[in-house]
């Protein structure tokens, strides 16, 4: 099981938006060789009023960044080409990045 420990953690940001938080962590393998882990990290309440958070993790080496780099710059161009910049998005951009 110490296999799935999580490895050590080299830098690390994060992203606020409404109700998801975005962590970027970048982490080094035990060969000291780094990679990329986006987690989006979600606050879910039950009825009876206590909470959880729900994560979903993305796992990113770094054979594959420019790829999916490439990839994610096309497909949010595409959405600001056809449906334009979301003035919310950038407030909320401007207040996390005084955070």
């Amino acid at each position: 099981m110490d296999d799935f420990k999580e490895q050590e953690e080299i830098f690390s940001n994060k992203v606020r938006a409404g109700k998801r938080t975005y962590f970027f962590d970048v982490r080094a393998t035990r060969s000291q060789d780094y990679y990329l882990t986006i987690t989006e990290s979600k606050k879910i309440f039950n009825d009876d009023g206590s909470h959880f958070f729900k994560k979903h993790k993305i796992f990113l080496y770094k054979e594959d960044f420019e790829k999916f780099k490439f990839a994610l710059n096309e497909s949010v161009d595409y959405i600001i080409e056809h449906k334009g910049q979301d003035n919310k998005s950038e407030e909320i951009n401007k207040s996390s990045s005084s955070d």
